[in-house]
């Protein structure tokens, strides 16, 4: 996975999470909106609006984990790749 593509889709999946979990909650504490589209987890009446925001956090947490493990992957694997293309020059 090339390094910026990985950078930007980690930005992207932790501001959606963080904005549909805590922030939703937060702002549904805070101001008692009924949501948007940009805070789908408040079009919930109350008490289900919270395990769905605190399900979009889980959510966020998992895909970064797997993109990470992707990420590790890739650079394992670019390591192999060139260290068996320097043994080859230099062998």
């Amino acid at each position: 996975m090339h390094e910026a593509w990985y950078r930007v889709m980690s930005i992207v999946v932790l501001i959606v999470g963080v904005w549909e979990g805590p922030l939703a909650i937060l702002y549904r504490l805070v101001s008692g909106d009924e949501g948007s589209v940009l805070r789908a987890a408040n079009y919930l009446p109350s008490p289900w609006c919270y395990p769905v925001a605190v399900a979009a956090a889980v959510l966020t947490y998992g895909v970064l984990a797997v993109l990470d493990t992707g990420h590790k992957k890739a650079l394992a694997r670019q390591k192999a790749q060139d260290d068996a293309r320097s043994a080859a020059q230099s062998g």
